[in-house]
């Protein structure tokens, strides 16, 4: 592994273990020339994943996408990111156990509003207004009055 401070091809580890979710091995590294620590991730590479888009257009999968969401949704709420990151990794633990590497955006859409719906109200309403396209304010209250209904 290369250094990201020196450019250095020799560096070593110094500790490995398994990141919370098992699904990755985090490594401890320090470069032999300028003697810098770094942290590298290890985790099996699956099929790509394709996103169906709207209009029937694909790109490639990106958990970015998701979290910028999810950021936007959770402003001046009291949510830290560790747990939009762990709601990311969730969901795109969820795709890729999927039978098919293609999925349409409104699934991933319907993926984080389940999670949002039991995390926070005011996110889940401020993403579901903008991934619903709300027009009009019969749709908000449609929305919430589906929101405060009894499980």
């Amino acid at each position: 592994m290369k250094c990201p401070y020196c450019s250095n091809p020799d560096t070593r580890v110094i500790d490995s273990r398994l990141t919370d979710s098992n699904d990755s091995v985090r490594r401890r590294r320090m470069c032999e020339k300028c003697g810098k620590r770094f942290t590298t991730y290890e985790r099996l590479e699956n099929q790509p994943i394709a996103v169906i888009k709207k209009d029937n257009t694909r790109e490639p999968f990106d958990k970015n996408k998701i979290l910028s969401g999810l950021i936007r949704a959770c402003i001046k709420r009291n949510i830290s990111t560790e747990i939009l990151n762990k709601i990311v990794d969730d969901i795109e633990n969820e795709i890729s156990n999927m039978p098919s590497n293609e999925i349409h955006s409104s699934e991933i859409g319907n993926l984080v509003l389940k999670r949002l719906k039991d995390l926070d109200k005011v996110a889940y309403i401020r993403f579901a207004s903008v991934y619903k396209q709300f027009n009009n304010i019969r749709q908000f209250t449609k929305e919430l009055s589906e929101l405060q209904k009894p499980k």
